[in-house]
């Protein structure tokens, strides 16, 4: 989700109810509501057509897919986290910074991260700032960013080699993060959020995109899960209703 996605979604929960704006959005989300049958789980081919109809925001926004998994993400051996390049990509520009020593730096620049260098990016995120999407570091600087980690960690930031984000081959890792990878992981609460495009991509697109990271989870199942893993799916464009998806469909 891009910055201005969140702005606008803090903008709206915190306006008063008495507002126009609020009476608006009321009015939209209800028109939106009426275009989904009550109690229909969709295939994600529906979904995908259907998510630009009920799309109450006046901007591109984004369409995310969210998951809920079948399992106890207080268990390390049930973590379900890994990357997926998306064919169509998210629709946004990603910003990279790749923390490296000097023999790298030429590399990443020339294959497009927007920042490159070491120490100087260490302080200022140590003062604050995030104003990147993915991180890239080579294994050799990692102990001197473990520090960050804290920063870095709760933002779904900090590098890491299961994700592709640790690595010597840093011009691979940004051209793959600029041409569509996404790292995804479940949260505390077994739930996995990815944003899958934006409402101006075409409902195939939207549907390659979605259906890509929806069976690189499924692969991803761990052995000791137990009963229903995928327990809901939905897909929604930012600040709209979510569409049910129909789990059976996916897994066939």
């Amino acid at each position: 989700m891009c910055g201005n996605d969140v702005l606008l979604r803090s903008f709206f929960a915190a306006a008063p109810p008495q507002t126009s704006i609020a009476v608006q959005l009321t009015k939209k989300r209800k028109q939106a509501n009426a275009k989904l049958t009550p109690n229909k789980a969709y295939t994600l081919k529906e979904a995908s057509s259907l998510v630009r109809e009920v799309n109450t925001a006046r901007f591109d926004a984004s369409v995310d897919v969210h998951i809920r998994l079948g399992i106890d993400p207080r268990k390390a051996d049930q973590a379900v986290r890994g990357v997926v390049t998306l064919p169509h990509g998210t629709g946004k520009t990603k910003r990279v910074l790749v923390l490296c020593g000097p023999d790298k730096e030429e590399e990443a620049k020339a294959a497009g991260a927007d920042h490159v260098g070491l120490q100087e990016f260490v302080e200022k995120i140590e003062k604050g700032w995030l104003d990147v999407d993915v991180i890239i570091a080579t294994p050799s600087v990692m102990p001197k960013i473990a520090k960050l980690g804290k920063i870095l960690g709760p933002r779904n930031l900090m590098p890491n080699p299961k994700s592709g984000t640790v690595t010597d081959a840093v011009a691979e890792a940004v051209r793959e993060v600029k041409g569509g990878k996404i790292a995804f992981k479940a949260d505390k609460q077994g739930i996995i959020h990815a944003s899958v495009g934006r409402v101006s991509f075409a409902p195939q697109k939207i549907y390659e995109n979605a259906h890509e990271l929806i069976q690189t989870v499924i692969r991803l199942k761990p052995s000791t899960a137990k009963g229903t893993y995928l327990r809901s799916v939905s897909l929604a464009s930012t600040m709209s209703p979510g569409i049910p998806i129909d789990t059976k469909s996916l897994q066939n």
